[in-house]
């Protein structure tokens, strides 16, 4: 009776915190298919190229250059990959990923909008399927941002704190539905504060083999669902020029969840995640830029569930550390660092390259404590998908240590 009072207090969360964002995003869709408004878009792109440029070649279809094109508000500027790839925590994976970039209005006033879904299949049995909506409202007077996703997840966990190995590997199964939604106002340029919902649902969790001395058995105490259900307080700056692949401007967020049990949580807990992320153009043009990543994640206030503590790669758009399979650090509090440096390897910009530092600490375990700093190191190519969007296709090499080491893919820019 408790866990169905529960559940039924999680949907009524849902119904009044995340139904009116979806409407909002509908509304602005309808707007958008009707909106005469255009505007120039990157001028001076004609003698750029990208995968799309060379299909055209292929099969002879005349594509409009770039000084050209007139980009109407609501047009999709898309860019699909349908591969088969790798990651170290998935195996080998078949993956559809698009990247739906648009205006709602005036690109001369109003920032791109995105919408970046996917569907991975592993042979691992894993299914993902993550949509991160990242909207801006005509004068970007409203920023809608939504992280919905849903994942039948069975993987691997390390254990907790900063002395883990691979070797402590625990194999754990479970289903995952992620529901964030926020609405942040523009107080002043570039600043912006909101609120909104979360929710984190882990369900049919339940431990592979039999492993009672491991962290995640201590931890967990056998629970087969988790849920924490609670509210998010927003301040942002975003400057960036590009959301898909800046090249100067800076990104700062400070994101406090408190997590209640009236509101269907398992526990009351909190936390804060401090994102700051900045880019410095190196070359007129940005065909050199340096990048800056800051991710800090701190829990407090109550007992958080297991898959829901600060962890390696799961940060929205599950990106952080690479050289590491995802997970593979947990702990009540997180520090990560990166940079990265990205360059043009061809004129065009069809092609070219990133080399990448990072490093990451989490606290130990049962105290709480940094005293370990984990680097990583690794390089990359990016193939422009659409030039319109600044969409690159990414594929990464990164070594950790401790054997620890991946290929990775992506769309868009890490970071």
């Amino acid at each position: 009776m408790n866990n169905f009072l529960r559940e039924i207090k999680v949907l009524f969360c849902i119904l009044v915190f995340c139904v009116p964002f979806f409407f909002n995003n509908v509304l602005y869709c309808q707007t958008l298919s009707s909106s005469s408004n255009e505007g120039a878009l990157h001028d001076g792109l004609s003698s750029q190229k990208d995968v799309i440029d060379l299909l055209k070649k292929v099969f002879s279809v005349k594509r409009d250059t770039a000084d050209s094109v007139i980009v109407k508000p609501g047009k999709i500027l898309l860019a699909v990959v349908p591969a088969i790839g790798y990651a170290p925590q998935t195996g080998p994976t078949a993956l559809l990923a698009a990247n739906l970039s648009f205006y709602v209005s005036n690109p001369r006033n109003t920032k791109l909008s995105t919408i970046v879904l996917s569907q991975n299949y592993s042979l691992r049995n894993q299914i993902m399927i993550p949509i991160v909506t990242n909207i801006w409202t005509p004068h970007n007077k409203l920023n809608l941002l939504g992280d919905w996703r849903y994942y039948k997840y069975p993987t691997f966990t390390y254990g907790l704190g900063d002395h883990t190995t691979l070797a402590n590997a625990d194999l754990i199964n479970y289903n995952y539905i992620k529901i964030h939604q926020q609405a942040l106002k523009k107080i002043a340029r570039h600043f912006y504060i909101g609120l909104g919902y979360g929710l984190d649902y882990h369900f049919n969790i339940r431990q592979e083999g039999d492993s009672t001395s491991s962290n995640f058995d201590q931890y967990n105490k056998g629970a087969s669902t988790t849920i924490s259900s609670g509210a998010l307080v927003n301040l942002l700056h975003d400057s960036r020029n590009n959301i898909n692949n800046p090249d100067e401007g800076t990104y700062a967020s400070l994101k406090y969840h408190p997590c209640f049990k009236f509101l269907g949580s398992d526990n009351n807990w909190q936390s804060i995640v401090g994102d700051f992320r900045k880019y410095i153009k190196l070359s007129p043009k940005g065909n050199h830029v340096l990048a800056f990543w800051s991710l800090n994640w701190f829990t407090f206030g109550g007992k958080v569930p297991y898959f829901d503590l600060p962890s390696t790669g799961w940060d929205t758009y599950s990106n952080s550390g690479r050289g590491y399979v995802q997970g593979r650090f947990r702990g009540g509090n997180m520090l990560y660092l990166e940079t990265e440096y990205r360059f043009n390897i061809t004129k065009n910009g069809l092609f070219g390259g990133v080399v990448f530092t990072n490093a990451q600490s989490v606290s130990d375990w049962p105290g709480n404590k940094f005293k370990t700093i984990y680097p990583a190191a690794g390089t990359g190519i990016r193939i422009k998908v659409n030039k319109y969007s600044k969409v690159n296709f990414d594929i990464d090499y990164a070594v950790g240590v401790g054997g620890s080491q991946g290929l990775y893919f992506n769309l868009s820019e890490l970071f």
